[in-house]
């Protein structure tokens, strides 16, 4: 956290005792405030003394609360994201039935909000209905008499956000960041990954029977006529998607995703797809997309072709139950999470029905229950603590920049334009979302998604023709984590993440600079990490890199990749984290943690910081880092990331970066020999 001094004002004034000195004989003198006692910061009871700091940091901070705090059965990991989610909850759980209490006028947001949640929570009626509220749609598909009748009607069950195999998208033209288009990405896949489909093993293999038995599952209990045929046929659709699909490295390379066609160039690609009919469908009157991936595009539009109308028709059939799935009768729900839950995520029980009630609320009235929380559980004071340390880390980066010893003059400087330019958000929208246009029945739950969805999809594809809009967030106040947006160019701190561990206002400093400080480090790194660094201060993807520099760049990156394609995840597995998939979020973790550290440092004004429960600042600031990442994870969930997640585990984030830091090998005397010792020439620095 850069920036002691002025945040170390702001919780000064905020714990000041309202108490008197004692008065001498004379005159009474002047009441002083105490100065405030702040606490490490550090949870003690955590550590594990057995493991050495220099073998293992993670477990000598996290290790007894690894070792006895056990896993919800409900979830697929947990730790200080997944805990202050549950916190979340509980307080929207709270704030979603006083509304529904109140009997508010049709149309409110209190009624809105209190209708969808009882909507969710009739089990009764939702029994009493089972498929039928998707027994419409569910003819439409069957009645379609060719594949263009189902292309035309794809673009209705878009809109219902059922699953295609091409995703549709509105956002900012990568190249021209001051006007909207459309994307158009590789989709269509239900396991987590292509390689679920091409790489052969135990766990893939048990996964892929697993969602045959779900899909015949959830089409029978539609009183779907061949669900058993269907169940194959919808797979082989499926493995001939992945086959075409690019891997997920190639799509994080922004210059290759970017390839803008005109609707020529689109019936040129993949003649076999009605595009203007597609895209009209869809709403979108702009006749130039953007798309990620041709080659898939054309190999699809081939696939389209040999595939039967019925098959076709299948898929469509079973990608709109997947999607209602969860709001349909218990049948259903436990279909779904039998596959999804316990095979891919290795969770034992459903989530209570209260927090999925709580949770589909969110999906459909995000910035309605938003604004509620910010009003009942966010203090302005944390806002405004948190717009000063940002600019602390801004001012840290800016000494960074100046100090790096492999970057040249002009680059730099371009470097130093495009941070001055970054944007950046805390705790709130400026303006909330308009639901006006939604209409809630307390009796509909399939019908509430379903109009919640279409507005929804109007929302964005209205935006098209249209100045950008740059108040506009892409995670509610109540989520439980934070995003740099590099076509906005900003950085971006909801409310709820403005808590302990990340962010404690009764610690002394150090530990807050570990936590959240570095993960506003993390979120400004992103703008130069190997993807962002592509864009320039305005947004627009361009090179502003001499060839020099973009050399050495790579070297240091590709060094840190190698590094954690040595971490071994899931443990004992004989499998491996991808460097090269995860190396943005791994260049956030180290360079967020660097510039935290040079803030904090900077605060200190020269001065060394107090010794607090034995602890100097610098091991404090470490500590804090390493709290933040404890989290437990289920092997099958830690598979699924591995193939689909840039975040490396908990265990990586922490200990891959320290590593590589020398001031942690300092603060906690760590010498050759130790388990996480690595050689200085062999420490990775970027930024």
């Amino acid at each position: 956290m850069l920036r002691r001094t002025l945040l170390g004002c702001a919780i000064a004034l905020a714990l000041t005792a309202c108490s008197k000195a004692p008065e001498p004989a004379a005159a009474p003198a002047e009441a002083k405030p105490a100065a405030p006692v702040l606490g490490s910061g550090i949870e003690q009871k955590n550590f594990d003394p057995a493991v050495a700091a220099g073998d293992d940091f993670y477990r000598h901070i996290n290790g007894v609360w690894l070792r006895d705090t056990p896993i919800p059965a409900e979830k697929s990991t947990y730790g200080s994201f997944t805990k202050l989610d549950d916190e979340a909850q509980a307080n929207l759980r709270t704030l979603i039935e006083k509304a529904g209490a109140e009997n508010a006028a049709a149309g409110t947001d209190s009624q809105k909000v209190g209708d969808f949640f009882k909507s969710f929570m009739d089990e009764a009626k939702l029994e009493e209905l089972g498929a039928k509220p998707l027994q419409e749609t569910l003819q439409k598909i069957a009645a379609v008499k060719s594949k263009a009748e189902l292309m035309e009607l794809a673009a209705d069950l878009d809109r219902l956000g059922v699953d295609m195999p091409a995703g549709f998208t509105i956002d900012q033209d990568n190249k021209q960041s001051d006007h909207y288009i459309t994307y158009l990405t590789q989709s269509g896949l239900e396991l987590p990954d292509r390689d679920w489909y091409l790489v052969k093993d135990d766990t893939h293999t048990k996964a892929l029977t697993a969602y045959a038995t779900y899909i015949t599952k959830v089409l029978s209990l539609a009183g779907y006529p061949r669900a058993i045929a269907a169940a194959t046929s919808i797979q082989k659709i499926e493995h001939r998607v992945a086959e075409v699909q690019w891997d997920k490295v190639k799509n994080r390379d922004p210059i290759a995703t970017y390839n803008k066609k005109s609707l020529d160039e689109m019936k040129t690609l993949a003649p076999a797809i009605d595009w203007p009919k597609l895209l009209q469908g869809l709403g979108i009157t702009e006749t130039t997309v953007i798309v990620a991936q041709p080659s898939f595009f054309q190999a699809f539009g081939k696939i389209w072709n040999e595939v039967s109308l019925q098959d076709w028709q299948d898929y469509f059939a079973f990608k709109t139950l997947d999607a209602y799935a969860n709001y349909l009768s218990d049948a259903f729900v436990r279909a779904r999470f039998d596959f999804r839950g316990r095979v891919l995520g290795g969770q034992q029980e459903l989530k209570p029905r209260w927090k999925r009630g709580v949770d589909v609320v969110e999906s459909s009235l995000g910035e309605v229950v938003g604004k509620l929380y910010v009003a009942n559980y966010f203090k302005e004071e944390s806002k405004q603590r948190m717009d000063q340390l940002v600019e602390n880390l801004r001012a840290a980066y800016k000494v960074g920049i100046d100090q790096l010893d492999w970057m040249t003059p002009a680059t730099k400087t371009a470097a130093q334009e495009k941070l001055a330019k970054f944007n950046t958000k805390i705790g709130y929208p400026k303006k909330w979302k308009d639901y006006s246009k939604l209409t809630v029945d307390a009796s509909d739950l399939v019908g509430n998604v379903m109009r919640s969805r279409r507005v929804e999809h109007e929302r964005e594809v209205t935006k098209l023709g249209k100045p950008i809009d740059r108040d506009e967030w892409l995670m509610t106040p109540q989520t439980i984590n934070a995003y740099y947006n590099p076509s906005m160019n900003e950085v971006v701190f909801p409310a709820a993440i403005l808590q302990p561990p990340f962010f404690n206002v009764e610690a002394n400093d150090a530990v807050n600079y570990g936590a959240i400080g570095a993960v506003i480090g993390h979120e400004f790194s992103h703008g130069f990490d190997d993807q962002g660094s592509q864009f320039d201060g305005d947004g627009n993807l361009r090179n502003w890199w001499t060839d020099a520099d973009a050399k050495a760049f790579k070297e240091r990156t590709s060094k840190l990749s190698a590094q954690y394609s040595k971490f071994e995840s899931p443990p004992n597995s004989g499998k491996f984290l991808s460097g090269d998939f995860t190396l943005g979020e791994n260049i956030g973790d180290l360079s967020g943690l660097a510039v935290a550290y040079r803030a904090y440092k900077l605060s200190l004004n020269g001065k060394e910081d107090a010794v607090i429960d034995g602890f100097t600042g610098d091991q404090r600031f470490f500590m804090g880092w390493a709290q933040v990442w404890r989290t437990l994870y289920r092997p099958e969930n830690l598979e699924v990331r591995r193939t689909s997640d840039p975040h490396s585990p908990g265990e990586a984030r922490c200990n891959y970066v320290l590593r590589n830091f020398d001031p942690w090998y300092a603060a906690f005397g760590v010498k050759e020999g130790d388990k996480m010792y690595l050689p200085p020439e062999e420490r990775v620095k970027i930024w």
